[in-house]
C-alpha cells in the first residue's frame, strides 16, 4: 500500500494508473477504522483495480461544541485494516495540505434544502463542511467512482446532489449499513459508550424496525409513528434527537401516498450521538 501525505504525489500516482488504463475507486474516511469501513474497501475492490482511501478529521465539519480535538485517531491500527483489505493508496493529508488558506477564507460548497434539516438542523453547517471537503478530494483523486455508507443516509443524498449539481464525473455507490450482531450500526462513534450504554444502544435500531413494520402494514399517519418511536428511544434510555419519516429520494417530507420511504434517527447515549435509518420500500 503506497502512503502520502501530499496532494502532488497521490495525483502522480493515479495518473500512472490512468496511463494504464486503469480504475480507481475511492473511500474517504476520518479514520478510527471499524469493520464497516472495511467492507467498503473491499466493496470497492469489486469495482476498480485500485482503491484509494483517504483519513482526514475534517474541521470544517465539527461545530465548536463538537468532539474535534478529541475525535479517536488510530492511524496504526487503520493501516493494519486497509492492509488487509488491499487499499491501493493511503492519503493523509494535514489541515494546511487541505486548506491551504484559513477556514475562513477557504471557499466552501454548500447544498441546500438538504442540509440543513433532520442532522445538519442539529449541527448547522456541519453539511457544508462535509461537501466542501469531499469536492475537494474529488478534484484531488479524480475517481471513477466513490463509495459511502448508507448509515450516514443524510450525507450520501447531500453528496448525490452535490456531484450531480456540480457535474462531477464521478460513480457514486452506497453500501448497506454493516451491523453489530445485534443491529447496531458500526460507528467510530460507538467507542464512545461504557459497556451498560453499549447494550442499551441496539434499541435505536429496534425502535425504527417498529416504526417501519407499522408503515409497511399501511399506517400513514407519519407523525404518530415519529413521536412513539421518540418515546420509544426515550423510554429505553437514549435521549432522541430527532425520528423522521421522509421521502428516500430527496428528504422532503412524504405525502400519503408516497411508498418509498426512510425512517432516520439520531439519539444521545452519554457521549455518543448515534444516528441509524432503514428503508421502507
Amino acid at each position: 500500500m503506497i502512503e502520502t501525505t501530499t496532494i502532488e504525489q497521490l495525483r502522480e500516482v493515479v495518473r500512472a494508473w490512468r496511463r494504464s488504463g486503469e480504475r480507481v475507486a475511492f473511500v474517504p474516511t476520518m479514520g478510527n477504522l471499524h469493520a464497516g469501513h472495511a467492507h467498503l474497501v473491499d466493496q470497492a475492490r469489486s469495482h476498480a483495480k485500485h482503491v484509494v482511501v483517504s483519513i482526514f478529521v475534517n474541521p470544517l465539519q465539527f461545530g465548536p461544541q463538537e468532539d474535534l480535538a478529541n475525535y479517536p485517531r488510530t492511524i496504526d491500527q487503520d493501516r493494519t485494516i486497509l492492509r488487509a483489505h488491499g487499499a491501493s493508496l493511503l492519503f493523509l493529508p494535514s489541515v494546511a495540505e487541505m486548506y491551504p488558506v484559513p477556514l475562513d477564507d477557504t471557499t466552501k460548497v454548500a447544498v441546500p434544502n438538504l442540509s440543513d434539516v433532520l442532522c445538519g438542523a442539529a449541527r448547522p453547517g456541519h453539511f457544508d463542511g462535509v461537501a466542501t471537503v469531499v469536492a475537494r478530494l474529488f478534484n484531488i483523486v479524480q475517481p471513477d467512482l466513490a463509495l459511502f455508507g448508507e448509515k450516514d443516509f443524510q450525507q450520501l443524498r447531500v453528496i448525490q446532489r452535490m456531484v450531480r449539481d456540480l457535474a462531477f464525473s464521478i460513480e457514486i455507490i452506497g453500501v448497506p449499513t454493516v451491523r453489530e450482531a445485534d443491529g447496531l450500526a458500526m460507528s467510530s462513534r460507538n467507542g464512545y459508550l461504557t459497556q451498560e450504554q453499549r447494550r442499551i444502544a441496539p434499541r435505536l435500531h429496534e425502535a425504527l424496525q417498529t416504526a417501519r413494520a407499522r408503515i409497511v402494514r399501511g399506517e400513514r399517519d407519519f407523525q404518530a409513528v415519529e413521536a412513539d418511536a421518540s418515546a420509544q428511544l426515550a423510554a429505553a434510555g437514549l435521549r432522541p434527537d430527532y425520528v423522521a419519516v421522509r421521502r428516500a429520494d430527496d428528504l422532503a417530507v412524504p405525502r400519503a401516498d408516497d411508498v418509498d420511504l426512510v425512517i432516520l434517527a439520531a439519539a444521545w447515549l452519554g457521549r455518543a450521538r448515534l444516528i441509524d435509518n432503514v428503508r421502507v420500500v
